[in-house]
């Protein structure tokens, strides 16, 4: 029931003031953002002042005012909060007001109430400036006024604790800083929500030192924290412990960093009663700073290596530690083979070392083959639930759970794929696909750095190259034809009838070898500039194949050589039949030119899906592994070819690549460690990608 009319407003202390209201009203103040917080409680037929912070020096001296020209007045007769906020502007607040007076002009009031939930007293929040305030605010005040209740009645002390303690419970849970406490004996006495979410619930015992053995915790630099040397328990034996960082490793196997404090609480005989902790989490910070030491040593490791495959292993490394992610892979693609390959992989020790990398994925193969194919970032959460190229059983063996995969790009192009492997389950975050992101982009630049230099030094290789090829295949026939005809100029007459066949013979095949030279350096520039007509019509390749076959076979026969083919019935496709008999036949005469007596040839056409493969496979001197990325590059002839003077401009397989791209196909050497040389032709089928025919 609200006091009489009659009633007043004390502006001195209360007879019940109590140093604890102060306090509570400064934990008010500072909740609710306020730079006035008042606690008020009903004296008689008053209303005195029991705390208070951050009261203005004229409230001292103000005179009691009737309860009517007050909001606390308000709040008491309405039994309801009372929220203003710009005094100037509510016509509620009455004119002779005190808060006019001391200059507020924003008032939030709550009722304090008893148990048996009757007004008791008035907790109230007061700006100098116009606000609007929060609902959070408004909850802290409430929960000031709330906690003002255990002041009515001194006798009732332990509701006065229990309300105290409640109103710190609330502050403790609204806290995102862990704090954690234990009594004198290392029992844990207090725990907020911000550290049971992290850590779970305290052992049964209740012991610290319990709990810590069953956490997994480390130090600053990486190593197992012993139970001893948790800060709490540190503060616990009178320690000062400030700025102390740990890795936790929580029940949801997150790795998080904290910046610890702690320090013991003194009891009222100056003895040790108990020690506090706070753990403010720093994950993303220190992330930060190892994206930022990451993407330094990527680009120390870039600017250093002269190879992909030589910085590799120290990008995956720098990568994998930033993340604290145990497994990495790059691939890149095999443009030729249209496959990727593994360039360079980083295991962390503690990882099965067997952890196993296929040779080569196709496209949409496996995580780097399905970052390949769509050109996307792809992040899967739990690698044991969702397809990624790990078997379940391999991620269990070795402890991987979550991957993802970037794109690394050059313009449009993928070049190839960074893959990297957690071993606890991750969500997507924004952080980690922006490091990545980067140093993917810094690999696809270095790639390209070294495909243009690749390209420059090929450029000068080629101008030797096509100087070579002036000075012996041009000028070797060119001196043959110049020396025949000052000889049959030089000759009697009657001798020169007699010679007069041989060296025309000898002229004209000379004539012949140069006129080949002329027309195949004519015939792919035009195939590289785009300007040859390429016909294409429904064609029978496994046809094609077979006369090619049977047109080489004598020159198989007087070298020796054993010639298998294994060709389908049928095997129809669409393109030029006199460019691809010309691919073919340069394939067959490489074999026959390069595989000694008692060699063997094998030829096989088959029908892999939507595409038409050729092999021609010889048991010859075959290419070794350095020179194998070369021998589709202009002019480019083997060392044993120029030492063994086998007879080729080194033109032929590049005529060769020229004409299968200009048929949206590819060509390349098939890896393998065996004798000889297996050389790949893959084309597409008709329009619609349907292949006639029997594999």
């Amino acid at each position: 029931m609200a006091p009489e009319r009659e009633s007043s407003v004390t502006m001195g202390r209360s007879p019940l003031s109590d140093r604890a209201a102060d306090r509570l009203a400064a934990l008010a103040a500072q909740a609710a953002t306020a730079p006035t917080v008042l606690v008020q409680l009903i004296d008689g037929t008053g209303l005195r002042l029991a705390g208070g912070v951050g009261l203005p020096s004229a409230w001292q001296v103000m005179p009691d005012v009737p309860l009517t020209s007050t909001l606390a007045g308000l709040v008491l007769s309405s039994g309801f909060p009372v929220v203003v906020a710009d005094v100037q502007r509510d016509a509620r607040v009455p004119l002779d007001a005190p808060l006019r007076a001391v200059g507020g002009r924003a008032y939030l009031g709550f009722p304090i109430r008893d148990p048996g939930e009757n007004a008791v007293g008035i907790c109230s929040a007061i700006d100098y400036r116009p606000r609007v305030w929060t609902a959070d605010e408004m909850r802290a005040l409430d929960h000031a006024a709330q906690a003002c209740a255990a002041l009515v009645a001194k006798q009732l002390a332990r509701q006065e604790v229990d309300r105290q303690r409640g109103f710190l419970d609330a502050v403790l849970d609204s806290l995102n800083v862990g704090v954690i406490a234990c009594d004198g004996e290392g029992r844990v006495t207090r725990l907020n929500p911000a550290v049971r979410a992290l850590s779970g619930d305290p052992p049964a015992d209740g012991r610290v030192d319990t709990w810590a053995r069953e956490l997994i915790l480390y130090d600053a630099d990486g190593q197992p924290l012993p139970p001893e040397d948790v800060p709490l328990l540190r503060a616990l034996r009178g320690e000062r412990v400030r700025d102390v960082e740990l890795v936790l490793i929580g029940p949801d196997r997150r790795r998080r960093a904290f910046s610890v404090d702690g320090q013991a609480i003194p009891g009222t005989g100056g003895e040790i009663a108990g020690a506090v902790m706070t753990l403010h989490e720093v994950t993303a910070q220190r992330r930060v700073e190892r994206f930022r030491a990451a993407e330094l040593a990527v680009t120390s490791a870039l600017a250093e290596a002269d190879t992909v495959q030589e910085a590799g292993p120290r990008v995956l490394a720098a990568v994998a530690a930033s993340l604290s992610w145990p497994h990495a892979e790059l691939w890149l693609v095999d443009e030729g083979a249209d496959v990727l390959r593994p360039v360079a992989r980083w295991t962390a020790p503690e990882v099965d070392a067997d952890l196993p990398v296929p040779e080569q994925l196709s496209r949409g193969v496996g995580l780097a083959g399905a970052a390949w194919r769509d050109g996307q970032i792809l992040w899967i959460r739990d690698v044991e639930t969702t397809p990624s190229g790990l078997s379940a059983d391999v991620a269990r063996r070795c402890r991987l759970r979550a991957a993802l995969a970037f794109p690394v790009r050059s313009g449009g192009r993928v070049l190839g794929v960074l893959a990297v492997f957690a071993d606890v389950v991750e969500d997507p975050e924004d952080a980690v696909v922006a490091l990545l992101s980067g140093i993917a982009a810094h690999i696809g630049q270095y790639l390209e750095r070294r495909r243009a230099e690749e390209l420059e030094r090929q450029l000068v290789r080629s101008k030797d190259d096509y100087l070579a090829l002036v000075g012996h295949e041009l000028r070797t026939p060119l001196t043959s034809i110049a020396a025949g005809v000052e000889l049959l100029r030089d000759l009697p007459d009657g001798v020169r009838a007699a010679q007069w066949p041989q060296l025309l013979e000898m002229v004209d095949r000379n004539t012949v070898a140069l006129r080949r030279v002329v027309d195949d350096l004519l015939d792919l520039a035009a195939l590289d500039a785009g300007h040859a007509t390429i016909r294409y019509q429904p064609l029978d390749l496994a046809e094609l194949v077979r006369e090619a076959v049977d047109d080489i076979e004598p020159a198989t026969e007087a070298a020796g050589l054993d010639l298998v083919a294994d060709l389908p019935t049928e095997l129809v496709i669409a393109g030029d039949r006199r460019r691809l008999r010309q691919v073919v036949d340069n394939l067959l005469d490489n074999a026959v030119k390069f595989t000694g007596t008692g060699g063997r040839i094998s030829v096989s056409l088959r029908r892999d899906g939507d595409w038409a493969q050729l092999s021609i496979r010889d048991t010859g001197i075959g290419i070794p592994a350095p020179d194998r990325e070369q021998v589709f590059l202009h002019l480019y002839r083997s060392p044993y070819a120029r030492d063994q003077r086998i007879p080729g401009s080194g033109l032929g397989l590049v005529m060769c690549r020229a004409i299968v791209e200009r048929h949206g196909g590819r060509i390349f050497l098939d890896g393998g460690d065996g004798p000889g040389t297996c050389v790949v032709m893959r084309v597409p089928g008709p329009s619609g990608g349907q292949l006639a025919g029997i594999s």
